[in-house]
């Protein structure tokens, strides 16, 4: 399995490649949402089997940039990773065409998810 890491927060992203490592054969990395669409484009998706997907970035947040992955890339497989737990957003994000929904506060079923997959 190969996991897309999208997180402006490097520490984040380092935590999260921590607990993705033995799952993936590879981990790739991008700081937005922008870095992440071009990543697909560029690599036709060879990139990544999922997407670990925080929502507020610099340039185009996660919300929008899963909204572009499932436009162009319908098999795309995003999980947002957030602070945020409020309905409106996991219902935004839903409606951006995300698989899951994590909070950052409880990383451990990052591993769960990518394991029932």
């Amino acid at each position: 399995m190969k996991v897309l890491i999208v997180d402006d927060n490097a520490e984040m992203r380092r935590l999260l490649r921590g607990l993705v490592t033995r799952l993936a054969e590879a981990v790739y990395e991008c700081e937005d949402g922008a870095q992440a669409v071009d990543a697909y484009a560029a690599e036709h998706l060879t990139v990544a089997d999922w997407v670990l997907m925080d929502i507020e970035m610099p340039r185009v947040d996660g919300l929008e940039a899963t909204r572009q992955l499932k436009t162009h890339w319908p098999d795309a497989r995003v999980c947002i990773v957030t602070s945020y737990d409020l309905p409106e957003w996991r219902e935004a994000a839903a409606a951006a065409g995300a698989t899951g929904y994590v909070l950052k506060e409880e990383l451990h079923t990052v591993r769960a998810l990518l394991r029932a997959q």
